[in-house]
């Protein structure tokens, strides 16, 4: 259960989750409040302090949420089944990120089913050993890749 690992560990496990596979949480709890988990380089124990501030006032219902309503999702985006993004478009995602690694998701990304959708992709850019939080992890690379392909326009 997510209310028995504290807080604190469920935040360091989430934003610290390098395995490209999904992750889930056992019925056990994710540990202990105790347990000592490393941050990277990209997160700070004062990071944490914050986001833990906010989320013991208002809990994980928000985030999880979305997941919850993904069937009415479904239904409510149902009239733009099919639309496209317009507009010139640089993707980019970490090789880590879960998301890029659900089955399927990389076929549509570099086989050409996501250009159908977006069809001003310019360009994808995988960057390695980064997972989800890519802005977080590799703000440098992230800025110069935004201001490159600004400098087009």
């Amino acid at each position: 259960m997510i209310e028995g690992s504290g807080t604190e560990v469920v935040l360091k496990k989430f934003l610290t989750y390098r395995n490209p596979t999904p992750f889930f949480i056992p019925k056990e709890g994710w540990g202990s409040p105790d347990e000592q988990i490393p941050l990277p380089s990209w997160l700070s124990e004062d990071d944490i302090k914050y986001y833990v501030s906010k989320f013991e006032k208002t809990g994980f219902s928000g985030g999880l949420n979305y997941y919850r309503a993904l069937d009415i999702t479904w239904e409510l985006t149902a009239p733009w089944t099919g639309a496209q993004i317009k507009v010139p478009t640089k993707f980019i995602v970490g090789d880590l990120d879960i998301t890029y690694n659900a089955p399927g998701a990389k076929d549509f990304i570099h086989k050409g089913e996501m250009k159908k959708f977006v069809p001003l992709l310019d360009e994808v850019v995988v960057i390695k050993g980064v997972g989800h939080f890519i802005n977080e992890e590799k703000p440098t690379k992230i800025t110069e890749h935004i201001h490159s392909f600004f400098k087009k326009f």
